[in-house]
């Protein structure tokens, strides 16, 4: 199994990477490949709704979001971690994810999804309800902690004086790597669950 970590954050080794980084010692322990990709610290645009996507099963602009779509396709997990900057997520990484989930076409169901925000105070939960958006517009169940996945710290590396964080991202690790296993063992069982043919509605006559 394996997960893929998506650093939004445009400080390499902030404490957004602190965090991302509690995570992969236990997917680590937990026999689990991970790998952390930052994406923060890239030029990335916002999708223009061009829709170029849907014929060309990716993105028109050719940088880094379909150069990951590909691992994003093959992971059993997804982290996205960021700091927070007004309340909510960096906008670099809301550009990028906008267009990752946007363009790639492949189902993304019952891929386990977790999200990770840093901050000096303020602005965690919002940033927190704002990334998990993207798992649960797609099927994708999202793994919890012990509290919303957050951690504090305002100058690069105080986020490991934030003990309750830290061992917060170690157990949102952890049940991660038990719902990713769990779903696994459903699926050989079970399968996936069954789709509707998709309804729909627009609002506008």
């Amino acid at each position: 199994m394996n997960v893929l970590m998506i650093n939004g954050s445009p400080h390499k080794q902030g404490n957004t990477y602190i965090a991302l980084q509690e995570m992969q010692k236990i997917f680590e322990q937990e026999g689990i490949d991970s790998e952390i990709i930052q994406v923060g610290n890239k030029a990335i645009r916002g999708c223009i709704a061009c829709r170029a996507c849907a014929q060309n099963g990716k993105c028109v602009f050719d940088d880094c979001v379909n150069e990951i779509a590909p691992k994003f396709e093959a992971c059993d997990g997804l982290v996205i971690a960021s700091p927070v900057y007004y309340a909510s997520a960096n906008g670099t990484l809301i550009s990028f994810l906008d267009r990752l989930f946007f363009s790639t076409p492949f189902d993304k169901t019952m891929k386990v999804g977790a999200s990770v925000v840093a901050a000096r105070r303020g602005g965690l939960s919002a940033t927190f309800d704002e990334l998990n958006k993207y798992f649960t517009i797609c099927g994708m169940p999202v793994a919890s902690g012990q509290y919303w996945n957050s951690i504090h710290g305002r100058e690069i590396g105080e986020a490991t004086e934030d003990a309750e964080g830290l061992q917060g991202m170690r157990t949102v690790a952890r049940n991660m790597a038990f719902l990713m296993r769990s779903i696994e063992l459903g699926k050989e069982k079970y399968g996936l669950p069954k789709k509707e043919p998709f309804l729909r509605t627009d609002f506008i006559r």
